[in-house]
């Protein structure tokens, strides 16, 4: 019994180049910028990732959808609430959004050593940063900024003298836009520590929730012993606090610290340096991180 040799052919396919649009670093940056956005939400993930932004960001819009209705049932002359103070009084939401979704936004890249196909793309170490700190700050501004502007249309609706309003609003964006920038610096360099979301979420928990407990309690506890001057700098070692120094001696805010010690004017521009220096320290240590990693 013989057996046939199998006939084969060689196709010439050749080599076709591509031909197509170049987009550059910029659009590679602005695509993960607008990706990690996104994501902060639970946009384009499963329904179960959007639960949790979802519930903090109607939790953050209710106290004023509330605070709007009183004030326009009881034909009130003011809001309940200072702009300014918003955040303030609901820092424990926001820092509970920052501990959910810093980590989701770089510790699974460090995980699953995802990070070096970003760089398969015309894109480097700095874009990455970049896009990765503006789309977490973006995401913390909607999420503060969201029940100021429903506080203010509420205000106007209500017919509130529209001169303070506006100057209230003005300086509530600028307070949560500083929030921003200092909450998601930090939560990024704590969350690209490790790999591990849960160690992620429990450290940002730690460093911008614990730190305000503390600082609060041996605030009152110099405020309890006639020590206002301890008082104000004390309050330099608590990311909320930093903020609500700063909004103090230069926005107008109220102090939320014991017995209303805010920062003079002179402890206030300690409070704004501090404010940018961690700001301008977090992006460097996130650059050097993900140096580390091979970018």
């Amino acid at each position: 019994m013989s057996v046939e040799p199998l006939s084969t052919q060689i196709h010439n396919i050749g080599y076709r180049h591509y031909d197509g649009p170049r987009l550059g670093r910029a659009y590679a940056r602005r695509s993960l910028f607008s990706q990690s956005l996104r994501g902060a939400y639970g946009l384009g993930r499963s329904a179960k990732s959007k639960v949790l932004p979802m519930l903090l960001f109607v939790v953050m819009c209710v106290p004023a959808l509330i605070m709007v209705a009183v004030a326009v049932a009881t034909k009130a002359k003011d809001l309940p609430l200072d702009y300014t103070r918003y955040a303030i009084v609901l820092q424990a939401v926001i820092g509970l959004y920052v501990a959910s979704q810093a980590p989701q936004a770089v510790s699974r890249d460090l995980r699953f050593k995802t990070v070096p196909l970003y760089f398969s793309r015309p894109i480097e170490r700095v874009d990455y940063v970049v896009a990765k700190f503006a789309a977490m700050t973006s995401a913390l501004f909607i999420l503060t900024a969201a029940p100021l502007i429903v506080l203010y249309v509420g205000a106007l609706l209500a017919k509130l003298d529209f001169t303070d309003q506006t100057k209230g609003f003005g300086q509530g964006l600028v307070s949560v836009l500083l929030l921003s920038l200092l909450f998601a610096g930090i939560g990024l360099v704590v969350s690209a520590v490790t790999p591990r979301r849960g160690f992620g979420i429990a450290a940002v928990i730690a460093v911008l929730t614990i730190s305000y407990g503390a600082v609060s309690t041996v605030q009152a506890i110099a405020e309890a012993q006639d020590n206002s001057g301890a008082v104000s700098w004390l309050g330099l070692f608590s990311p909320i606090t930093l903020i609500d120094g700063v909004q103090t001696a230069f926005l107008g805010a109220t102090s939320s610290s014991p017995g209303g010690h805010g920062p003079s004017a002179g402890q206030g521009v300690v409070y704004l340096l501090v404010v940018l220096g961690l700001i301008a320290g977090s992006y460097g240590l996130l650059m050097r991180r993900y140096r580390k990693v091979g970018l």
